[in-house]
């Protein structure tokens, strides 16, 4: 089935895409009074990207940072890192948050691209309907109903510096109302190595291969969703041969990373709203030698109701719990998390009540209850107004509270793992916490612009720094950094004719961190944290649509240069040129980082990779 092409809509009607992300429920984004980017399936279609971190740059509000082959660090509204944990990222309703570090392994989210129907990128806290740890921004990745992907699929790339291949089959389960669909898939992705500005050799190549289902169902007013994925892989280490703890050296190894989901989801409309309850099971496998191998098994569990109780309130109640089992090992005996087994237990209560003041003003009024092992009951409120003085036109201001809850490497870590430590986890580390206000605009001011912009500033406290100890021979892991980070995310859609659309994006960043009185930090945390945010980060795309079923797209996006480890501003000119065989076929090919011979753009430059041009050819296949 050939999937619509955006260009060819309206901006009025892309302004009519549903998103959930902002209140947990069904909203036209032309309504949602927060900053929010949609990355539609055919934004991702025509950009060429084969991988989900690389699908990420397209968000003009995300800093998307590759250190290495499958190695990224990506973040909203600063604090970018390899271990990045102020940014919440879900697949289908299921977080990828590991308690290890509270972030994202990013080279085991290898998604289907081809059956993603949406990411909608938040930026900007959403602790009151998601949690602790959606500091910075939410991530939302939305796949398609099996029912929307229905026959076979087959799709490869092979370019220079990766190949991919995806076989994805959909039927329809019975006849009648009480019928379903099903969707199979197998993706297998490859990357070779790839190399530092020097020329040397970088030790990142490796694979993934990954399969899973999904199944949509409904009897009567019920609707069912079951879906699971499992997924085998391992690449190299991109550091030196060996790493050097406490006088021996220890030699590194391929990481090898495994791991299971499945998913469930019932709905059904109830009184004047709609019941909702979730559940997923996710484990997962990694090891990395030497310092540590992990087995992590999650259970999730919430159950939300939406209702409308009067015409002028539209409430979202809601109550999760989560466990995980937690075993990480380690091969060398200067390394450790300790305790090496661990529960963890997080319960969460919500509610959220949207009230229609007048005619052109709403309120917003929410909080969250959340209770974790660490730290015990933090309380996560939001409040927000939205202003709408005519159609097309939307303002609106928002004040919050947010919460990083620590993580095992905040509180179990050891270096070396027998007395005396030289760095160790410290079991009164403290959450990080933000206090967060934004004003914002929405809207249609001309027929064929759309734009949205918003400034925001977050107070931070608390933040993770190195602290030296009273015996002044030992390091551990304390809060004693804080400040602010202040901006303006904002991007426009401009349909210039017919055939050629236009976007673009600019994000600008300004940190003021310091550290707290009495701080002894060892790492200068405060350069760390402030040279890894980017001060301006631009982009703009333009989509042609030419004769004989053929498009071309280009991307130019420019990065300004990082301090601490010191990165050079790169800009760089990504096209694709594309065309329809047949209704069912189609080929593209695409040309990455034209401008120059490549760039780097995370860690140090002895270990970055120089990501330089890349051919790829694309070919996709459809049968009935």
């Amino acid at each position: 089935m050939a999937q619509p092409n955006f260009v060819d809509f309206s901006l009025e009607e892309l302004s009519h895409v549903v998103i959930t992300s902002a209140a947990k429920r069904e909203q036209r984004l032309a309504d949602v009074p927060s900053s929010l980017f949609v990355i539609t399936a055919d934004d991702i279609r025509r950009s060429g990207f084969t991988r989900l971190p690389e699908v990420l740059r397209l968000a003009p509000n995300l800093h998307v940072a590759q250190a290495y082959g499958s190695g990224y660090g990506i973040s909203a509204r600063g604090f970018n890192a390899g271990s990045a944990n102020k940014l919440l990222v879900l697949i289908d309703g299921r977080s990828v948050y590991t308690p290890l570090f509270a972030g994202v392994f990013w080279d085991a989210q290898d998604v289907a691209l081809e059956d993603v129907e949406r990411i909608e990128v938040a930026s900007g806290p959403g602790s009151t309907l998601w949690g602790v740890n959606a500091v910075n921004g939410v991530i939302n990745i939305i796949t398609r109903s099996a029912a929307n992907t229905r026959g076979t699929l087959v799709s490869a790339a092979a370019g220079n510096r990766e190949r991919s291949a995806l076989v994805r089959h959909g039927l329809k389960l019975g006849d009648g109302p009480d019928g379903g669909d099903l969707r199979l898939y197998l993706k297998r992705s490859d990357q070779r190595h790839s190399e530092t500005a020097a020329g040397t050799p970088v030790d990142d190549a490796g694979h993934l291969v990954q399969g899973g289902f999904r199944a949509d169902w409904g009897r009567a007013d019920d609707r069912f969703t079951l879906l699971g994925n499992a997924y085998r892989g391992n690449h190299g280490q991109p550091l030196p041969g060996s790493i050097h703890i406490d006088g021996v050296d220890f030699a590194l190894d391929t990481i090898r990373l495994s791991g299971a989901n499945l998913l469930a989801r019932w709905e059904r409309p109830l009184g004047n709203g709609e019941l909702s309850v979730q559940g997923y099971l996710d484990r997962t496998t990694r090891v990395t030698p030497p310092t540590f191998d992990e087995t992590l098994t999650l259970a999730d569990l919430e159950v939300q109701y939406r209702l409308r109780p009067t015409p002028a309130h539209t409430v979202v109640l809601g109550l999760n719990h989560r466990r995980s089992q937690d075993r990480v090992g380690h091969s060398a005996p200067e390394f450790a998390f300790l305790p090496e087994r661990l529960r963890q237990r997080w319960t969460s209560v919500f509610a959220q009540d949207e009230i229609q003041l007048a005619e052109a003003l709403r309120l917003t009024l929410g909080a969250r209850l959340e209770r974790n092992d660490y730290t015990g009951n933090e309380v996560l409120p939001n409040l927000r107004l939205a202003w709408q003085p005519a159609p097309g036109h939307l303002w609106w201001a928002s004040a919050a509270r947010t919460v990083r809850a620590p993580s095992r490497l905040d509180r179990d870590i050891y270096i070396p793992a027998q007395p005396p430590f030289i760095l160790y986890g410290d079991a009164g580390f403290r959450a990080e916490t933000a206090n967060v206000l934004e004003l914002g605009y929405r809207g249609q001011p001309l027929q064929a612009l759309t734009l949205s912009a918003t400034a925001f500033q977050g107070r931070y406290d608390h933040l993770h720094t190195q602290e030296l100890a009273p015996s002044n021979t030992q390091v551990y892991f304390g809060n004693g950094m804080r400040g602010r980070v202040s901006g303006i995310e904002s991007w426009a859609s401009l349909q210039a004719t017919p055939w050629l659309r236009l976007h673009g994006g600019l994000t600008l960043l300004q940190p003021r961190l310091a550290l707290k009185p009495g701080s002894r930090d060892t790492a200068d945390s405060v350069a760390v944290a402030e040279g890894a945010m980017p001060r301006r980060l631009w982009q703009l795309r333009a989509a042609f649509n030419l004769p004989r079923e053929t498009e071309l797209d280009l991307m130019l996006r420019h990065v300004s240069a990082l301090d601490t480890p010191a990165v050079p501003a790169y800009t760089v000119l990504d096209l694709r040129l594309g065309t329809r065989l047949t209704p069912d076929a189609e080929i593209a090919l695409t040309a990455q980082n034209l401008l120059n011979r490549g760039h780097g753009e995370f860690t140090e430059v002895e270990t970055r990779q120089h990501i330089g041009r890349n051919l790829m050819l694309q070919l996709k296949l459809r049968f009935p």
